[in-house]
């Protein structure tokens, strides 16, 4: 057990200080308290968190929040995709360090944690403020685990909702418009009906298509970080088989002539293809010369001819898990969180299903007596 004493400073000042021993063994002591009651509270702070496991020495809560978020982000560098590790490493820098890199990690405030994240949202998009707080509170995550907080102060702060944005839709007409108006008419033909992502449809190689089955294999995935293309893994880390329409068979081919089958598919085969600029870009011109001959003609990104597949795959008739195994997600149930509204409740046709099969199972009706 610890003690309490008293000292006196040299201004004559009556002050206490406690003497314990930290669950090392090492004996260490706190000074500065004005009152002895204060100073036995905090004693017994202290032997009930040593007693539960959980004690934090002060020296520790001492270290600055940048301090530990250096090595975290070393770490997740090492994990994460470039582009994944872009956006993460952009909030800490934009929004987090500037607020909280100088500060003792053991002198943060749940209050001052959910003052920030009011201050920021009334400022940012959902999105930012919750990878900014996501980012402040995986550090103080590591900060609970080295014991130098007993608790994580940015948990449990009240956040703002995303609301999901509409999906732009384009019909069968709508897509053969705009492969008519662009540059690269096969490559926007290819996303909408295929669902593939940018970088996945760009990273495909002559020796990823298989003419006789018509299908190509997700193996590479090409991204654009930093002006600079990285190539790695689909986003899943798992490579898929996705078919394509027959009526694109013959343009596919087209593309694979004269090329070696390590070559790119798509663009001259030795470049990877650059995600269009949303401006200037020449996804960009296309949509605008479209949108002149038809005002009703969404705004659409590459990335929208995504959903656009999932759509008419889906109107076509395709269940769930084959929208899910074409699309490349981790599970059914995040194809239907993202394609809910195409999916088709059809809760009468359950109703009118249990009737039959009741109607069917049932031999005969006990009549009520007359």
């Amino acid at each position: 057990m610890g003690s309490v004493h008293a000292y006196e400073t040299k201004a004559g000042k009556k002050l206490y200080r406690i003497v314990y021993r930290r669950p090392d063994h090492k004996q260490t002591q706190e000074r500065g308290f004005t009152r002895r009651r204060d100073a036995e509270l905090r004693l017994a702070e202290v032997e009930v968190g040593k007693a539960k496991g959980d004690y934090v020495n002060p020296a520790d809560a001492r270290e600055d929040i940048a301090s530990i978020a250096t090595p975290w982000l070393r770490a997740r560098e090492q994990v994460m995709k470039p582009s994944s590790y872009q956006a993460l490493r952009g909030s800490w820098e934009t929004h987090v360090q500037p607020r909280w890199g100088g500060r003792q990690v053991g002198s943060v405030k749940h209050s001052e944690v959910q003052d920030w994240v009011a201050a920021l949202s009334r400022e940012r998009a959902a999105t930012t403020v919750l990878r900014a707080h996501g980012v402040l509170a995986a550090v103080l995550d590591v900060a609970e685990r080295d014991r130098r907080v007993s608790r994580n102060v940015a948990r449990g702060v009240a956040l703002p909702r995303k609301v999901p944005k509409s999906k732009p839709y384009l019909t069968h007409e709508q897509v053969d418009a705009l492969a008519a108006a662009s540059t690269y008419p096969v490559l926007v033909l290819f996303l909408a009906y295929t669902g593939l992502r940018w970088g996945e449809a760009t990273g495909l190689r002559v020796k990823h298509v298989d003419a006789l089955r018509r299908r190509v294999s997700v193996e590479e995935n090409a991204v654009l970080v930093g002006g600079v293309v990285h190539v790695g893994t689909p986003k899943t880390h798992e490579a898929r088989s996705v078919p394509y329409p027959a009526f694109l068979s013959l343009s596919i081919a087209k593309l694979c002539e004269g090329k070696r089958r390590d070559d790119i598919l798509f663009g001259d085969g030795i470049a990877y293809m650059r995600l269009p600029n949303s401006v200037r870009g020449w996804f960009a011109f296309a949509v605008k010369r479209v949108r002149e001959a038809d005002n009703e003609f969404p705004r659409v990104t590459p990335h929208d001819l995504r959903h656009t597949a999932a759509s008419l795959a889906i109107s076509a008739g395709a269940n769930v898990k084959a929208v899910q195994r074409m699309l490349g997600h981790a599970s059914a149930s995040m194809t239907l969180d993202t394609y809910a509204d195409l999916f088709d409740d059809d809760l009468d046709s359950v109703a009118a299903a249990l009737d039959h099969a009741r109607r069917a199972a049932v031999v005969a009706e006990v009549l009520p007596r007359t």
